[in-house]
């Protein structure tokens, strides 16, 4: 999969995305988290006050807004569950290697591992992994 680049939007792009917003919305509905983001990556370039003047926005939330979209892509990447988990045979195979079937079930479903050779703590850490990452 090829990696995005991620470029910050000019200041005339989120002007015309909060224009377009305030134009069509009803009543006095919030301004939605994508709007808040934009606004939140201009002001990490262009800085809070010059950014909250152009868009029209209370700077002390525009603020806030930051600490929090950054507060939670860092709760985000601190928690991602294991994307991989590896077992390793042994260098040297014995003939009479122990056989393991272990049955999960969670809240998503059941799973069930057959394998040959690996150490019960192998298994109780893939066991373990697996379920955190069902969760």
């Amino acid at each position: 999969m090829a990696r995005r680049q991620l470029r910050s939007p000019t200041i005339e792009q989120v002007q015309s995305r909060f224009q377009q917003w305030r134009k069509a919305r009803q009543g006095r509905t919030p301004i939605p988290d994508e709007l808040w983001e934009a606004a939140a990556a201009m002001a990490r370039q262009d800085g809070v006050n010059r950014t909250a003047t152009a868009l029209g926005l209370d700077g002390s939330k525009l603020k806030r807004r930051m600490g929090e979209s950054a507060a939670a892509a860092t709760r985000r990447t601190a928690t991602a569950p294991p994307a991989f988990v590896e077992l390793r045979a042994p260098a040297n195979p014995v003939a009479n290697r122990p056989e393991y079937t272990i049955e999960l079930e969670g809240r998503h479903g059941k799973l069930r591992i057959h394998c040959q050779g690996a150490t019960a703590a192998e298994l109780a850490g893939l066991s373990r992994a697996l379920l955190d990452s069902a969760s």
